[in-house]
């Protein structure tokens, strides 16, 4: 028998702490994937159509939220009969994923190899929409047998080969040449997104300061972006000079 409050977080494939941002990025692609129209009026579509509007209802709206998020953290009464067949089993994972993802979105597979379940494996997909903060966590219900369990899976970021991510901030390093750093002035950097950023640099900075730029990170948990951390680098001209005596 299932719950009478039905798991719409899970149903958008979102943890219970995903932003507003992610619940229409979330419906949206699935609302697409899912529609009778794509799928030939399919009965299964129709009904996963429903409960896609079902839980964008409840979840898109402040108030509506707030108290489905209250009936969920109260106490479930248990339930004496259970569906044979109908085993509970709750597995965790972890995905990395490039920085630009985090950003954009991506689609992946997950397969899961469970003993327990004698069907084989279990493949399931795992939408990421735009603007996911790192160590975001999704959740999918898992089929038959396993109905009541689902599969907990954490984005983590995948350092690149110029940023190196720190929470939703990310590290690069800047190399300027001696005259710039006695000066000052301003540098150009290519940011994640691949625009153009202005980097300010005081006069007589120092090697390994960090510059910060607002808002060029990664995606916070909260809405906005994290911070870009640029870390000057430069090399100190040594001359020589001989005195005879």
């Amino acid at each position: 028998m299932k719950s009478a409050t039905p798991d719409h977080y899970a149903t958008l494939g979102l943890h219970q702490r995903c932003t507003d941002a992610q619940i229409r990025a979330a419906y949206r692609v699935l609302a697409k994937q899912h529609h009778p129209d794509v799928n030939g009026g399919a009965r299964d579509a129709l009904a996963r159509t429903q409960e896609l509007n079902a839980a964008y209802e409840t979840l898109r709206d402040p108030e509506r939220r707030t108290a489905y998020d209250d009936e969920l953290s109260a106490p479930q009464k248990s339930h004496p009969t259970k569906r044979a067949g109908n085993l509970s089993g709750n597995l965790t994972t972890v995905v990395h994923l490039r920085l630009e993802d985090f950003l954009r979105g991506t689609k992946l597979e997950i397969c899961v190899n469970d003993p327990a379940n004698q069907n084989g494996t279990e493949t399931y997909n795992l939408i990421v929409p735009p603007d996911t903060a790192p160590g975001t966590h999704f959740k999918i219900p898992r089929t038959e047998p396993f109905e009541r369990g689902f599969v907990s899976v954490r984005a983590k970021a995948r350092p690149g080969f110029r940023f190196k991510p720190r929470g939703s901030d990310l590290r690069c390093d800047l190399k300027i040449k001696p005259a710039r750093a006695l000066q000052g002035g301003t540098e150009m950097l290519r940011g994640i997104t691949g625009s153009m950023l202005r980097v300010p640099i005081p006069p007589g900075v120092g090697r390994n300061q960090i510059i910060r730029i607002p808002n060029e990170g990664l995606p916070k948990p909260r809405g906005g972006r994290g911070d870009l951390l640029v870390r000057i680098t430069y090399r100190i001209e040594v001359h020589i000079r001989r005195s005879d005596k």
